[in-house]
């Protein structure tokens, strides 16, 4: 079996694959604090709960845009599981031409659900990545990778709505029944929804206006749920796309390897 890890900066997805398919997914918070003893318990039990012998793992892979947490994570598959992690980084081999200016920029994850949509769906293929931030990859119809834009994600503006006025509650970030909000609560929550479908619109609109062809627009993250069903130009939701693509990039490089006890 095969552990994946896909590091957030609010949480932490964790998938556990036999082959190519997609036996178990967890979420855990993304805790700084936590030593690797604690991550090692603490992923031992929801393999033990799930009814999953932890020797059966041989293999794992990271993705990370959480640095500190990189090595913790690392460290735990190494004395727990008794494997040595690949780390999607410089080095790992993608399959990918990456075409930033600065290819060291771009964080691992959105890599991962690029080589995972393109693989999937072909190009050109635009990614919505619905997290902590919001996130837009675009790879060209030969596999490229070509950039994208990045956005506040909608907790993100709902927290800064009540962090940084006065008289404004935190609110739970949900469609309102109307546009036209009645209550405070019901006008936030429609500024916020409404206007973040918007953004979300006004993107796919500008990036697939300087593409030669229509891309097929995908959508992943735990929040694309929310406002998938609002937009027709998102063809495809894609749940797991980060956890597919870690299982991708892991077959194409197949170097890790048990630790000798």
């Amino acid at each position: 079996m095969l552990i994946v890890f896909d590091i957030g900066n609010t949480t932490t997805g964790v998938g556990l694959f036999q082959g190519k398919k997609l036996l178990a997914d967890w979420k855990v918070k993304s805790d700084r604090e936590k030593t690797a003893d604690e991550y090692g318990i603490m992923l031992k039990n929801l393999l033990q709960h799930g009814k999953f012998p932890v020797q059966k793992i041989k293999g794992a892979i990271i993705s990370s845009v959480v640095p500190p947490l990189t090595p913790i994570i690392q460290s735990a598959c190494e004395k727990f599981f008794r494997v040595k992690p690949l780390v999607v980084g410089p080095g790992i081999k993608t399959g990918m031409p990456i075409l930033y200016e600065n290819p060291a920029e771009v964080g691992s994850d959105r890599i991962v659900v690029a080589c995972a949509a393109y693989e999937k769906y072909g190009g050109p293929c635009l990614v919505v990545d619905f997290g902590t931030a919001t996130t837009f990859d675009v790879i060209s119809a030969r596999g490229e990778y070509l950039g994208g834009a990045i956005a506040p994600g909608l907790e993100i503006s709902a927290e800064a709505l009540y962090l940084r006025t006065a008289r404004l509650p935190r609110i739970e970030v949900r469609k309102p029944k109307s546009a036209i909000g009645r209550t405070t609560v019901n006008s936030m929550q429609s500024g916020l929804f409404h206007g973040y479908v918007g953004l979300v619109r006004n993107i796919i609109s500008q990036i697939s206006a300087e593409l030669t062809a229509r891309p097929v627009v995908v959508a992943t993250g735990g929040l694309a749920g929310l406002v998938v069903g609002e937009m027709a130009e998102i063809a495809h939701c894609e749940p797991d796309l980060v956890l597919q693509g870690l299982r991708l990039l892991y077959e194409r490089n197949r170097t890790a390897d048990r630790v000798e006890k």
